[in-house]
């Protein structure tokens, strides 16, 4: 780890003690405004063009966002700089789906690694622009849950079936991770985690990828709780996901995605409970979808940022942001709104 990393390694805590910060809001939703067609994916009117390779790709790519940042890194590098200039503290990397299990879809799971590599660069470049002294700026590398899940059986006849392995998991996940850190993550976001047993996987392979790079990275854990019964997908309460992954003694954990910021209050407040000596995230949707709207989501910035207060005000968070639905219209009224707002106090310091 260079000295620079190893500092802004550990400036993330300290400004997690003093102050709430703030996470960027949704890449998928800024990409989906700009309309881009097939040919775009491929690389038309980047500064590269085309991409060679994909010229005559025999399946479609539209839709693949994680793959903009080979054929049009321009477009993600200006989604990251917008959500940087609304007073985001933390973006992530363009990778929630850049494993080889979620690109298999498309055929490109071989360019798993090369997604995350251009990726964490682009953020990279993108948080050393607009880093201060007194204000500097984090890559998030993102991790996503993959479309596959460990535990639950995809046939609705045979409760036992699987489509994906453990150690498939573990070995797709490392592959990413291991290229967010060489393209300069500071941080690795285990996130929208449905399902805790593919969490685990990642978990296990961010260990592995200690061990094999000899550097370590603070680590942060958001679930996402999927209806009113409190629970993830795969079948847990908040509290008993907490317990399952804290032997990973992340920097923080937290909730994202799903019910939106009103439905997501009370189990932000159990976590918050459960986890008395771990930093709290929060980074909900625009409430509940709407097609009509813009974004596809209810929310206006103004409605959103104003529950995020809220929980500030509670004392429960101290990482705020946005997931889908949200820009940086929305990033920047919640930057706003939790400016000088107390941290929420962690026992043991943190």
């Amino acid at each position: 780890m260079s000295d620079l990393a190893y500092t802004r390694a550990r400036q993330l805590p300290e400004i997690l003690r003093q102050r709430i910060a703030v996470l960027d809001g949704a890449m998928g939703t800024m990409i989906q405004r700009l309309k881009l067609t097939e040919a775009h994916y491929r690389g038309a009117g980047g500064p590269a063009g085309v991409d060679a390779r994909l010229v005559d790709w025999p399946r479609d790519l539209k839709g693949n966002n994680d793959l903009l940042s080979i054929t049009r890194p321009d477009v993600i590098a200006a989604i990251h700089e917008q959500y940087l200039a609304a007073g985001a503290d933390l973006i992530e990397t363009n990778t929630f789906g850049a494993t080889s299990i979620a690109q298999a879809d498309y055929g490109l799971q071989d360019w798993a690694r090369e997604m995350n590599l251009a990726s964490a660069r682009l953020a990279r470049a993108a948080c050393d622009k607009f880093s201060a002294p007194h204000k500097p700026r984090f890559v998030a590398g993102s991790v996503g849950p993959t479309p596959r899940t460990a535990s639950i059986s995809p046939d609705v006849k045979d409760p036992g079936a699987r489509n994906v392995t453990f150690e498939q998991l573990r070995a797709a996940y490392q592959e990413q991770i291991l290229a967010l850190i060489e393209g300069g993550a500071d941080v690795l976001l285990v996130e929208t985690i449905f399902d805790t047993l593919n969490a685990k996987a990642a978990l296990f392979a961010i260990e592995e990828a200690f061990d094999a790079t000899g550097e370590r990275l603070p680590v942060m854990i958001s679930g996402t709780v999927t209806d009113a019964s409190g629970r993830l997908l795969s079948g847990q309460t908040v509290t008993a996901f907490w317990y399952s992954v804290r032997h990973a003694r992340p920097l923080s954990v937290g909730l994202n995605c799903a019910l939106g910021a009103a439905l997501m209050r009370p189990y932000l407040q159990e976590l918050a409970r459960a986890a008395g000596d771990t930093f709290i995230s929060c980074y909900p949707n625009a409430g509940l979808p709407n097609p009509m709207s813009d974004t596809g989501f209810d929310e206006t910035p103004a409605i959103t940022s104003g529950l995020v207060h809220g929980f500030a005000q509670e004392g429960l968070v101290n990482i705020v942001g946005g997931c889908c639905g949200t820009t940086p219209d929305h990033i920047s009224a919640i930057s706003r709104a939790v400016q000088g707002q107390g941290a929420r106090r962690v026992f043991g310091g943190g």
